[in-house]
Parts: structure tokens; C-alpha cells; sequence
């Protein structure tokens, strides 16, 4: 599974800024994919997830100002992130948990990290 993550930037407080990740799970089902965010000296933490079917789940720091959803190819799913707080600023990444056609185990794969700046 590869995953492709996109859309980072630098933002104001109050702005948004939109998330994508991009799967080619060829061979692979995908039972959920989420985002997560880092700070330098803390561990990665979840923002937010969605499963197949699912409804989606969000930190509470998030809550309520941001979306994930899929696209309309279900093969990229999207983190629009509205109302920026300085807080927000971080490094994210995306997650799916993904098993091999026919296996039940899912392993974790990640895609490379994109740096989301917010500015006050």
C-alpha cells in the first residue's frame, strides 16, 4: 500500500487549508484511513479517522472544525481543515490499516508527512 499525502502549507489563524492522500492499495483492502499530527518532542497523535461504511471519528481538539471524508474515486480521502489555530500547526500523516485479499491480519502503512504551519 503507498500512500501519497499533499495539500500542506502555511495558513492564518482562522483560514483553512485541505489535506489529501492519495492510496494505491492494488491487491489490498482498506478497512479505515486516518490522519495523524506530530510536534517535534511529542508522539503522533490521531485527528481523525474513517472506515469503510463507517462514520468518521475525530480528535476532540478538531472536532467540530474538521472533515475527513473520501473522494469520489474512494481511493483518496481528504482532511479539510477549517478555523486554524496555532495549534493545529504540525506535521501530518496519513494512516491506512490494510489487509491483504483473503487475510484478516491489517498492518498499518503511512504516507510521508506534510507540514501544516498556522500563523496567529
Amino acid at each position: 500500500v503507498q500512500l501519497q499525502a499533499s495539500g500542506g502549507g502555511l495558513a492564518q489563524a482562522g483560514g483553512s487549508l485541505r489535506l489529501s492522500c492519495a492510496a494505491s492499495a492494488t491487491g489490498f483492502i482498506i478497512d479505515a484511513t486516518a490522519w495523524y499530527r506530530q510536534t517535534p518532542g511529542n508522539q503522533r497523535e490521531l485527528v481523525a479517522v474513517i472506515g469503510n461504511g463507517g462514520s468518521p471519528n475525530y480528535a476532540d481538539t478538531v472536532a467540530g472544525r474538521f472533515t475527513i471524508h473520501r473522494g469520489t474515486a474512494k481511493d483518496t480521502v481528504y482532511l479539510q481543515m477549517n478555523s486554524l489555530i496555532p495549534e493545529d500547526t504540525a506535521v501530518y500523516y496519513c494512516n491506512a490499516k490494510a489487509r491483504r485479499l483473503g487475510r484478516s491480519y491489517l498492518n498499518d502503512y503511512w504516507g510521508q508527512g506534510t507540514q501544516v504551519t498556522v500563523s496567529s
